[in-house]
């Protein structure tokens, strides 16, 4: 009897919400996105139910009409060094930026809460979309999307090779001796390359896991084709199974390109899941949330995918197909999404804005049914694995207490950790020290 695929789960934790009204919900902490007690629940409650990882978004850039969430926030690696305190086994990925942040820098960060969290770290690796955000780092201009991508490849070069510089077994810690540690096993990294210029060696040595794992979240051709060379899993944020698996097929087949398994990368579409008893429930919870979305606020919403333009300049019923804002080339692949339903469907500006303010997940009922569809796209190739947000203010709660269990009693899921590193329970491989590998092959 052959056995049975293996889910895997990541929880996002997303404070006050994602959107720009969540927090006015009764059952939400106001300040939750600055309370280190939410996440340290939430965290808590995720790894309780086996989640492989907790994940922190991250942006560069804000406005007065950014989400609240995203006003007043915790900075990724802060705040899960601090969750890495609170927790033994589930992984801690954050999102940092290529395109503003130093390679040596975001090595040396990542190795640490790497070491501090005994191997439960990940970077989800991106290029960071908003052009304003350039203004807060001193630059002049924004980085045009095919070069981010140029730069990102490389920036990933370096980091992994400065994560190389101590080999494994390098710190010999001999008190009587004397010897710290074995300089043949210390090495710089000597990178001189078109965007970046870095000697090495790094100040901290490897966790037990080798490397942080990698996440990659861009559905675009160049997103997709470095997810595909260098990331250890993909977030994506596809609604439909035959979308998703689409995706899931291609991602795999480009990585085959590259030479490597097909298994070696994974696959994470988000869901928000709303459970309840009975449909009637789970329909009440979702209007308690998008009742407090206004029109106005839905705009402001939307307008964030489009460089935070404002959008309360055209008239609400007017085809969205019709405004100036339609033509405009994408900054992001989700805006390519919009367009095109919208023009499917003849939807008007407010009828987009409200759809995508007030998003319905698909994976919305009860327990069971819940669980039928997230078996049916993990054995349809469409994942594997979610990323759980909490569309209402129980949701992360609810998926523990009544989806998992139900999981587990099928058999997809884990009902025990496998292991205590990221990598080991996400089953993709420790990377090989670079040097140790060379020395081998010498042998």
């Amino acid at each position: 009897m052959s056995q049975k695929k293996q889910l895997k789960l990541g929880a996002i934790l997303h404070g006050v919400g994602g959107s720009h009204t969540d927090w006015q919900h009764p059952d939400v902490l106001p300040d939750a996105s600055v309370n280190i007690d939410f996440y340290k629940k939430q965290v808590q409650k995720a790894e309780e139910g086996k989640f492989d990882l907790a994940f922190i978004a991250d942006g560069l850039y804000i406005t007065e009409k950014s989400l609240p969430h995203f006003l007043n926030r915790f900075e990724p690696l802060t705040i899960l060094s601090a969750l890495s305190a609170v927790t033994s086994n589930i992984g801690l990925v954050g999102t940092l930026s290529t395109s503003y942040c130093e390679p040596f820098n975001v090595a040396r960060q990542f190795g640490s809460l790497d070491n501090i969290s005994r191997g439960r770290a990940g970077w989800n690796v991106v290029t960071s979309y908003m052009e304003g955000s350039a203004a807060n780092y001193g630059k002049e201009n924004h980085i045009e999307r095919e070069e981010r991508y140029k730069v990102a490849q490389e920036y990933l070069d370096v980091v992994r090779g400065l994560w190389d510089s101590w080999e494994d077994d390098a710190f010999v810690r001999d008190k009587k001796s004397g010897q710290f540690f074995d300089p043949e096993k210390l090495h710089s990294l000597n990178h001189k390359g078109k965007y970046f210029s870095v000697r090495g060696p790094l100040n901290i040595a490897r966790s037990k896991q080798g490397h942080p794992v990698i996440f990659q979240a861009g559905s675009s051709e160049d997103g997709r084709e470095l997810a595909a060379k260098e990331a250890d899993a993909v977030f994506t944020g596809l609604e439909s199974i035959e979308d998703a698996k689409a995706f899931y097929a291609d991602i795999k087949a480009r990585a085959v390109k590259h030479g490597r398994s097909p298994d070696e990368i994974k696959i994470f579409p988000a869901i928000g899941p709303i459970v309840g008893s009975t449909i009637e429930e789970t329909e009440r919870k979702y209007q308690e949330v998008a009742s407090l979305v206004t029109v106005e606020k839905a705009l402001d919403y939307l307008g964030r995918y489009f460089n935070h333009h404002d959008l309360s300049q055209y008239p609400v019923d007017a085809l969205f197909e019709d405004l100036d804002i339609y033509n405009w080339p994408s900054i992001r692949s989700g805006n390519d999404v919009i367009k095109q339903q919208a023009k499917e469907e003849r939807l008007t500006l407010r009828e987009v804005a409200l759809r995508v303010a007030t998003p319905r997940s698909g994976f919305i009922g009860t327990p069971e049914r819940i669980a039928d569809l997230i078996e049916q796209w993990l054995n349809e190739d469409a994942a594997d694995g979610f990323i759980v947000g909490a569309a209402v203010p129980s949701g992360l709660d609810d998926f523990v207490d009544y989806v998992v269990p139900i999981l587990q009693a099928r058999g997809i899921y884990r009902t025990e950790y496998e292991s205590d590193t990221l990598r080991g329970n996400l089953g993709v491989p420790v990377p090989v020290n670079r040097y140790t590998k060379a020395r081998a092959l010498q042998q």
